[in-house]
């Protein structure tokens, strides 16, 4: 699976649960409009995201390097 490394910017709420605000690439800042979802693997958080740019972007972080990927991206259908 290919993966793609991005900066997030989390909030941290009163469970110390770290939940992405915005998601940076290299170029261009998203801000997140809804988390949709969210899960746990053994290494790994996932986050299932719709942007300020209405698209859905699946990110992860692996909890062991701190380090966030996107992993999944699908664009809003304007037809």
């Amino acid at each position: 699976m290919k993966t793609i490394p991005i900066q997030v910017h989390c909030y941290a709420g009163y469970c110390a649960e770290e939940t992405p605000r915005m998601i940076g690439f290299k170029s261009r800042e998203i801000r997140v409009k809804k988390v949709l979802d969210r899960w746990l693997d053994p290494t790994h958080r996932y986050f299932k995201l719709r942007g300020d740019d209405d698209n859905v972007y699946l990110v992860r972080h692996d909890t062991l390097t701190g380090e966030w990927e996107l992993t999944f991206f699908q664009a809003v259908d304007d037809g």
